[in-house]
Parts: C-alpha cells; structure tokens; sequence
C-alpha cells in the first residue's frame, strides 16, 4: 500500500468519525421508534405503527402450510407496483411485528426472510402503497416452537 493512499484514507475515516461523533450524521434507521417492535398485541403494534391495514389480493404471503421448527420460518412478502414498505407480523408471538422493510424508490416489491414462530399463527403481511396499508394473512402450523418462553 502507497503512504499516500493510507494517508487519505485515514484522514477521510477521521472526519467521517468526527463528524459521527458531532451529531452531524446520525444512522436514521437504528434511531426510528420502535415501540411497534416492543408491542405485545397484535392490536397495540397496529395502534403503534398507526396505521388500519385492509385485505388485499394484490399483497402474496409465500409460507409453509407447516414449519417443523418455528425457530426459523421462511417467509416472502410480496406487493404490488409502488410499494415503499413490506412488514411482517406474528399474531400470537408474544411481539407481534417481525420484521419491516423499506424499500427504496423503484425497488422490487418482495421481501424474503425467516422468522421465528413460538407456535401456531396468522402471519400477516402488510403493504404500504401511497396512504393506504395493505394486508394478507396466511396461518403456519408450528410443530416445534422457536420463541422459547
């Protein structure tokens, strides 16, 4: 490595941790509220993230009828055209929302991820497309839970 090249480096990393540690750039996605994701109803984490989801066709849940370990459950979420954010929530988990995603501009409606599942339950998928929130549900059946407790 050239002197010059480790130099400029290390000069950029310094201001870039200078300015961290300023309050001049902050991670907005570590810092959102997460009282959605410490809710403990399904009706408390809809109040929390404010929002009335109505069923929708245009939003798909692909899930196993049956996971054999609800420690780790694939699942994808799909939207329709113009979706800026997919979650997805557990009903009986004891906190319902699992995971949101938001999804820059022009990026594909999906999400894949695995969850973990306690026991057997609805899992809802909600789309936001402009100011309306966009549901579907589909129930897995847990034979081995993954939520302890």
């Amino acid at each position: 490595m050239k002197r010059r090249t480790f130099l400029q480096g290390s000069l950029a990393a310094g201001a870039a941790g200078m300015a961290v540690s300023a309050g001049l750039l902050t991670p907005r996605m570590v810092l959102a509220d997460g009282s959605a994701f410490d809710a403990k109803t399904l009706d408390d984490t809809l109040k929390a993230m404010a929002i009335t989801p109505e069923e929708s066709g245009d939003v798909k849940i692909k899930a196993p009828e049956i996971a054999e370990n609800g420690a780790v459950v694939p699942v994808t979420v799909t939207g329709p055209e113009g979706t800026t954010e997919l979650s997805i929530l557990v009903e009986n988990n004891p906190n319902p929302l699992a995971a949101t995603f938001i999804l820059g501009e022009g990026a594909k409606p999906e999400a894949s991820t695995r969850i973990k599942m306690g026991k057997t339950s609805n899992v809802i998928a909600l789309a936001k497309v402009g100011d309306k929130t966009l549901s579907a549900k589909q129930e897995v059946k847990v034979t081995i839970g993954g939520c302890g407790g």
